[in-house]
């Protein structure tokens, strides 16, 4: 029996580099249409949102305009540590967590239960309703604060009137710190719960009507579908949004806040955002502006973190 000598030869593979860039450039010759579309936006993002972020860099330096990033001495945590001992600092951060908190427990489930209240109805008395819902939209927030103060004046609002007609007593509500979160929340949740609310109506349009149909037969009551069919299927977006909505809850937008701001109600309405812009923009301090704003996306980003990973948790979706 002769020995058979087994030979194995080894072909060496081509080296493949990380990217195949004959297929990438095919697969985008394939789909130019779509790239051309993008590259508005993509523009617009690399412009606006990356090009700006060498301003970080400010937060560490005594910037002036005059000497340009590279010039402007260098001072470490010094803005840091002055806004985090400065006198304010306690009252601003309290009311900038009681407003976002506040406009979170009641502005974030009125856009769901309206949302679900709308899918119940008829299709033609629909859309007349989300048209009279969404138009506070498109209010202008000059023109919002503007309305508060004329139905909340102490002489010809009509709530003041209304309180007079019942006995009570005239109060000036703009200038009293109990009521500014009030008025500030409540009014925005008016502007802004039917625009809030398309989303979870469109997550309904996906909802199988079989389902709603076999509920019926079950016996199930208009409750009982809307709680085992609706939520259900609308639950990984409410989680979606609180996530991203929990993500902001150390930002609060300074326009409708400054224009409603007076002396009188200065404790329960002054907030970061306000304070940065008096301080950092009108007092021309750059760098202190730059390093507050690097505060609050640095707490932004850490509770968008845990509230993430206790959504992962605790349901099987995230956003990441």
């Amino acid at each position: 029996m002769k020995n058979q000598t087994t030979v194995t030869t080894h072909r060496a593979k081509p080296k493949r580099s990380a990217i195949n860039w004959n297929k990438l450039g095919q697969r985008i010759w394939k789909h130019r249409a779509y790239y051309i579309m993008m590259l508005p936006a993509i523009i617009y993002i690399a412009i606006f949102k990356y090009v700006p972020m060498r301003g970080i860099q400010m937060a560490f330096q005594n910037f002036r305009p005059v000497l340009g990033y590279d010039r402007s001495p260098w001072v470490g945590m010094k803005h840091f540590v002055d806004f985090v001992t400065g006198p304010n600092f306690v009252m601003m951060m309290e009311n900038t967590l009681t407003l976002t908190f506040y406009s979170l427990v009641v502005g974030f489930p009125i856009p769901i239960i309206l949302a679900l209240m709308l899918n119940e109805v008829g299709e033609k008395a629909r859309k007349p309703m989300q048209t009279i819902l969404y138009a506070p939209h498109f209010i202008s927030t000059v023109v919002l604060v503007g309305m508060i103060n004329i139905l909340f004046s102490p002489s010809v609002g009509i709530v003041n009137q209304i309180i007079e007609a019942l006995g009570g007593e005239s109060i000036y509500f703009i200038v009293e710190e109990s009521a500014f979160s009030h008025l500030y929340v409540w009014s925005g949740v008016w502007q802004q719960m039917g625009w809030n609310a398309i989303i979870y109506i469109a997550a309904l349009s996906a909802v199988d009507p079989q389902l709603h149909e076999a509920a019926r037969i079950d016996g199930a009551t208009l409750l009982q579908r809307i709680r085992y069919v609706n939520l259900p299927t609308i639950m990984p977006t409410v989680i979606i949004l609180l996530v991203m909505r929990i993500g902001t809850l150390a930002s609060v937008g300074y326009e409708k806040i400054y224009l409603m701001q007076n002396d009188l109600n200065i404790n329960a309405s002054e907030v970061i955002s306000t304070y940065v812009y008096k301080r950092g923009i009108l007092n021309t301090n750059y760098s202190f502006s730059a390093a507050v704003d690097l505060f609050n996306n640095v707490v932004n980003i850490t509770l968008l973190l845990l509230a993430n990973h206790v959504a992962k948790k605790t349901s099987e979706t995230s956003l990441f």
